[in-house]
This record gives structure tokens, sequence and C-alpha cells, in this order.
């Protein structure tokens, strides 16, 4: 086990899956950066690419405290500068309403956008095994719910 110094009692399996979470974050942050730079943008960072994609997301705009929630992100000055990188590079724009600014993508930004989603299909789709896609819906259902776990393990050890 590769996290045998955390290994409970409780569930031994956490550690495990702990450690491949670590390794799969990295490898997807990875992808994700170079895949974008393949679509024509090579200076994004992993935050970056994900607001982006996230601003593109069912074509409504969004403000920062939805992108942050939506992304579970707890630290609102990373994705404003996130924000605000991808106007300055021409690829949101802000549109102020009142007190609240919402960002949407630029025609810039949906092209990007569409070109990664090329890239995505060459490059990974198209390579997954037909039986390991399958269980892909699951694991994310999974994934969804220990985030759960995660989040309320981390506002616990907040109060302690």
């Amino acid at each position: 086990m590769s996290s045998s110094h955390l290994v409970s009692q409780h569930s031994p399996q956490l550690s495990e899956f702990e450690f491949g979470l670590i390794v799969a974050w990295n490898a997807f942050s990875r992808w994700a950066v170079r895949c974008m730079a393949a679509a024509g943008l090579p200076d994004l960072t992993i935050t970056d690419v994900l607001v982006l994609h996230h601003i593109n997301h069912r074509a409504r705009n969004k403000k920062l405290a939805d992108i942050c929630f939506v992304l579970n992100y707890e630290d609102t000055h990373v994705v404003a500068y996130a924000l605000k990188k991808l106007v300055a590079a021409g690829l949101a724009r802000p549109d102020r309403q009142g007190k609240e600014v919402f960002y949407s993508p630029s025609a810039e930004g949906e092209a990007f956008v569409q070109r990664y989603r090329e890239v995505r299909e060459a490059c990974l789709t198209g390579n997954l095994d037909p039986q390991l896609n399958a269980g892909v819906g699951d694991l994310a259902r999974l994934l969804r719910t220990l985030s759960g776990h995660y989040d309320q393990a981390a506002r616990a050890a907040t109060s302690m």
C-alpha cells in the first residue's frame, strides 16, 4: 500500500484511494493544461483551464461566488485572478449587473474550448476501453460522494 503510514482499521482502502487521487489529480492537471496548449493556449494554469471550461458550461453567465462553489475553490482570489487573466486575454467577458459581475466566454474563448474538445476526442476519449468507460459514471458518483465526506471532515478539523 502506497500510503501505509495512514492506514486505519476503519477503512484501509481510504489510504489507497487518497494516494490514487493524488496521482490522478496530478495526471489530470497535466493533461488539461497540455490539452489546452495543443488547442492553442499554452500559457494557462489548471485553474485558468477549469474556469474557462466552467464559464462555457451551459451558456449561462456566472458570478465569481458561483464559479468557486461549483469548482469547490475556497480561495476566491485564486479564481478572481484566473478570471482577470481570461478577460485580459480576450477569452472571457465581464458583465456588470448592479453590484454583481457575471462572466461569460468570448467568441474566442468558446472557439478554444471547442478546439480543446477536438484534441480531447483525438487523444483521450477515443482511446478509452469501452469496458473501462462503463464504470466511469459510477466512479464519478463515488468521487462526488467522497468529496462531501472530505468537505465535512475539513469543517470538523477546523473546529478542533
